[in-house]
This record gives structure tokens, sequence and C-alpha cells, in this order.
């Protein structure tokens, strides 16, 4: 059982945990509702296994999970498999560097090649072949044309909206890419991804941006590959970026590499 130190503390997360599932309020209906079969599951686990300890030990209702189906991001599941299997067939000679994609991707990638993971908000994890750095998109701890491998998926959508606390910035997310373009180098390979579609700004989640807006952004490198995840969550390898300019909310999947006379 978690200790806080005190009978009182004890009490008090008791009831924190008993309340948890209305305190939230995109959780609030499920969990109005989801009381009446909890405390039925609890009378039921009590008639088979009457020395249970239910309610002096740590009682924990979660009551937003009794759905027909596993929530599922298909943006999110099929990049980090195709940035995997992207790295995988073109592993760097010495280091893959990954600017604030997720923590989960870079620990798999580590398993393949030495990688350094960039994010404003680093965590203490221990992997032999992981290093983990603070640090901005829009200023990138990594001198000109050095990296040979870097990737960066579904960030710079975010950057200049204040969402994650950083400085308000209308070209937030083209300074980004073009920082990701400073960092590459000559004949390096970087792995992309943003929301396309019809561009529009949904202050402060996210921007969507018309594939040729990406293209532009990185104005310099030269387009080697695009994939993506359409409007209905399905993946496609080898697609044209021309027709999803007018999605509503795909993913785009961006290989670009930089010329070695660059």
């Amino acid at each position: 059982m978690r200790s806080y130190g005190s009978k009182t503390k004890n009490f008090f997360y008791f009831l924190y945990r008993l309340a948890r599932p209305v305190l939230d309020p995109i959780k609030f209906g499920s969990g109005i509702f989801g009381y009446g079969w909890f405390f039925r599951d609890v009378y039921k686990y009590k008639r088979q296994d009457k020395g249970a300890k239910i309610f002096t030990g740590d009682l924990y209702p979660v009551l937003d999970e009794r759905v027909g189906s596993t929530p599922f991001d298909a943006q999110y599941f099929y990049q980090q498999i195709w940035c995997f299997d992207q790295i995988r067939k073109n592993i760097p000679t010495k280091e893959h560097v990954d600017i604030g994609s997720s923590y989960g991707l870079c620990g798999y990638i580590s398993l393949l090649v030495k990688t350094v993971f960039v994010d404003l908000r680093p965590i203490s994890a221990q992997l032999d072949n992981l290093s983990i750095v603070k640090g901005s998109i829009l200023n990138l701890p990594f001198p000109d044309h050095s990296l040979q491998s870097v990737s960066c998926l579904h960030v710079v959508e975010h950057i200049g909206l204040g969402r994650y606390g950083d400085v308000i910035d209308p070209k937030g997310a083209e300074l980004a890419c073009g920082e990701l373009a400073r960092v590459l180098a000559p004949g390096g390979r970087l792995y992309f991804s943003a929301p396309i579609g019809r561009a529009r700004l949904c202050f402060n989640a996210h921007r969507v941006l018309d594939p040729e807006t990406v293209i532009r952004y990185f104005n310099g490198l030269e387009l080697v590959s695009f994939s993506a995840v359409d409007d209905r969550g399905r993946f496609h390898l080898c697609a044209d970026h021309q027709d999803y300019r007018q999605a509503d909310y795909s993913c785009g999947l961006f290989i670009f590499t930089k010329k070695l006379n660059s």
C-alpha cells in the first residue's frame, strides 16, 4: 500500500482516488455512470473472495475503459513504425538525433544506433545507447551541417502557439523547419511529419499545413519521398503529396536530404 507518512494523508489520498473519475471534465460522464457498475463489481468480487480487503486497501476506480476497442491514434502509430523502419534501412554511421518526437520511439531507435533525444521537458531515463538533452527546436544545440540522421515527428505544428509554455510566434513552424534544415549534414536524412491538408490555425493546439508549405519551409533540402496517413487513418507508403492539399487532417511523412554541394 502506498504510504504518505500519516493516516490523514492516506485518508485524503483515498478520497482523491475515489473521486478521481469525475474530477476530469472529459471523463465526468463515464465516471458518474461508472460508479454503479463499479460498486456492483466490488460486491461480486467480495462474494467470491470474502477475505479481500478492498476498502482498506488501494481502492482505485477506473471507469472509462469499458469500450469496444482500444483507443488508437493512427497517425502516431504509423508514423513511428514508418520512421523506425526508414532508420533501420539507413542506419547512420555515428548517431541519430530526434527532436521532440517521443521517448518511446527514441528508446527503440537506440537499439539500432546511438541516439540523442532533444526535448524542452527532458525526463530521467537510462539506456546505454540513449542520451537525453534539454533544448529548443528554435535553437538546436548542434553546429551547422553536422547531423547525418534527424527525425522530428508531429512537433513543428505546435511551435509558437504557447501550448507548451513556448514564446508566441506566428512564424514558429517556419523557424523550426529552418533550424532542422540548418543542422542537417550534406547527404544526411531528415524524417519529418506534421498534420497536412487545408491550411489553418487551430489555436492553441496546432496548425494544419499545406504539404506545399512544408516543402517550401525546407527550401534548400530535396524531398526524397512522401508517405501519408489519410483522414480515415489509413497508411499510404510512397504517396503523392499533391493529393493531400485538400485533406481535413492527414499526416504527412516526409524524407528530406541536403545536397552534397549545399
